[in-house]
């Protein structure tokens, strides 16, 4: 390998040579990044199921695919299908089924759906009893193994890695909400290593469910501002009030710079550096001092070999909570300084709500979109500014600017905290 492949620590650049993405604003990247630029909103009232009586009304569900069963599995599955049928597509790599190279795929915690509950129970009525006693009488009453594969948490990737033939076992990951990132940061680890040329890295969520609209707004962290749904998701504004539950998927090949510049590929971007540091905190606040969250931007821009005047944009993890906002401008103000005045900030989660467990990978391929095309989304809603937050965010409107290298930020609830580093052409 030539010293040209080499990053400044000696190892190999690491390019990424094709994108995919499914949002509430629609699958793929045409659809999605017009809607992003424009300033659209996917958020919407929730009709997947009955939220009479819930405090929180509305999301960024993916409603327009056709013939799609409401299984937080099944739906993770063909979000994942989507993006990753878009970024081999895009990169040219292997053919039909056989992908050179290994996955690595988040995906959300997994239980068994009401509607299965719901079967389960009517065919346990026969039993007698009630609860758990006539669910486990109408699970043994037939054949359900089918039910019993949906509820295992590596299914979705084992479905993935059989239909594009990826090489290995697949690696299934939940990191919270900063899924989507430790996938590609896996990935990338393994192409430093020398493990493989190339790797498939997704983070998909299907999981907007009644449960997890509950369980969320038990824990004080949605919007509850329901009318209009699109004003709802406001980050860094001072009248945030929470994020906006949503799902999607993201998908990036993951190749090294050598082994894509042999078979002629062209390349997107550069994943530059990555750091990641836990937060034992607690189990959905930061650690007050901020130690975490500035330890992860530190070891990626150690990482990315970057000086913070080199950073020309963040994509911000930027939810809308008033405790994330405050945090994530704690740890940026903190590692890039004063460079940190004349760098734009924007949150995807304001237009698409936050996906969970794919958001680190959709913000990613969001991230390298930007790069490509000197745009940078704005951050909607963005009308009462946070004096507390003196970041320079884009506001409402889609702003033109060259950008070079991008810090794209992904904080989960209570575990990991993962910053990525791209940069638009290897150095």
């Amino acid at each position: 390998m030539s010293d040209a492949n080499l990053d400044h620590k000696g190892r190999p650049v690491i390019v990424v040579t094709g994108v995919g993405v499914v949002t509430s604003l629609g699958a793929g990247r045409q659809d999605n990044w017009a809607a992003l630029t424009a300033g659209k909103s996917g958020i919407h009232q929730i009709t997947r199921f009955p939220t009479e009586g819930l405090r929180t009304t509305i999301g960024g569900t993916v409603d327009f695919l056709k013939d799609v069963p409401i299984s937080a599995p099944l739906l993770t599955e063909r979000f994942a299908v989507l993006a990753v049928e878009e970024a081999v597509a895009q990169a040219k790599i292997g053919s039909a089924g056989n992908f050179p190279g290994p996955l690595f795929m988040a995906v959300p915690p997994v239980e068994v759906d009401w509607p299965q509950r719901f079967e389960l129970y009517e065919a346990g009525k026969a039993g007698g009893g009630t609860g758990y006693a006539r669910l486990f009488a109408g699970a043994r009453s037939g054949d359900y193994r089918r039910y019993h594969e949906l509820s295992t948490f590596g299914w979705p990737a084992e479905r993935i890695a059989e239909k594009f033939g990826t090489r290995g076992g697949p690696v299934s990951l939940s990191t919270a909400c900063a899924s989507g990132a430790s996938a590609i940061q896996l990935g990338l680890e393994a192409l430093r290593r020398g493990d493989c040329a190339a790797a498939l890295c997704v983070g998909s969520d299907g999981s907007v469910h009644a449960e997890a609209v509950i369980r969320f707004s038990l824990l004080s962290a949605l919007s509850t501002s329901n009318n209009p749904p699109e004003a709802a998701a406001k980050p860094f504004s001072a009248d945030r009030d929470g994020f906006v539950v949503a799902e999607g998927a993201g998908a990036l090949v993951l190749e090294t710079l050598d082994h894509a510049r042999a078979r002629g590929a062209e390349i997107l971007a550069v994943l530059r550096g990555c750091g990641e540091r836990a937060d034992d905190f607690h189990r959905t606040r930061s650690k007050p001092d901020g130690s975490s969250i500035i330890g992860a931007i530190e070891r990626a821009m150690d990482d990315a070999g970057l000086a913070p005047d080199e950073i020309d944009y963040v994509n911000a993890h930027g939810t809308g909570t008033p405790e994330n906002d405050k945090m994530e401008y704690l740890g940026l103000s903190t590692v890039l300084g004063d460079a940190l005045t004349s760098i734009p900030v924007s949150s995807n989660k304001s237009m698409i709500g936050h996906s969970l467990t794919a958001a680190g990978a959709v913000e990613a391929v969001f991230s390298i979109l930007t790069m490509r095309t000197g745009r940078i989304p704005p951050t909607i809603n963005y009308n009462v500014p946070d004096p507390a937050i003196p970041l320079d965010v884009v506001p409402n409107v889609a702003r033109d600017a060259s950008v070079a290298t991008v810090m794209s930020n992904s904080f989960g609830f209570g575990g990991q905290n993962l910053c990525l580093v791209l940069a638009a052409e290897p150095a």
